[in-house]
């Protein structure tokens, strides 16, 4: 049974940073493509960053300010997240798959981000 636990999240005040981490156990495979998703109260899940290959996308709302990579452990990704916004809280997911396309196979139980400001 494969499972992915987020870790890292907090309260910070805005201008500040928090380093996300996300492992996944129980899969025999190497996901192909990992992400991070956030999803705000009263607001859709959103896709923030995700990295396939190497190939990183970032949305454009965080582009410059997050940074998304694998760690050298197996199906281990991070995000860190500089310049933080009050607009960044929210329930941030971790998100797996096998192939470079499609859906996510696999999602985390989330972790919760507040920034102050």
């Amino acid at each position: 049974q494969v499972q992915l636990v987020e870790s890292g999240g907090g309260l910070v005040q805005a201008g500040g940073s928090l380093r996300l981490s996300c492992a996944a156990s129980g899969s025999i495979f190497t996901f192909n493509r990992m992400g991070w998703y956030r999803q705000a109260p009263g607001k859709q899940r959103e896709l923030v960053a995700s990295i396939s290959d190497g190939v990183t996308y970032y949305a454009d709302s965080v582009k410059g300010r997050f940074t998304i990579s694998r760690g050298n452990a197996k199906n281990t990704v991070y995000l860190q997240m500089n310049s933080l916004k009050p607009e960044d809280t929210a329930v941030y997911y971790c998100a797996a798959a096998r192939l470079a396309a499609g859906v996510y196979d696999y999602w985390g139980q989330g972790t919760q981000v507040t920034v102050s400001s």
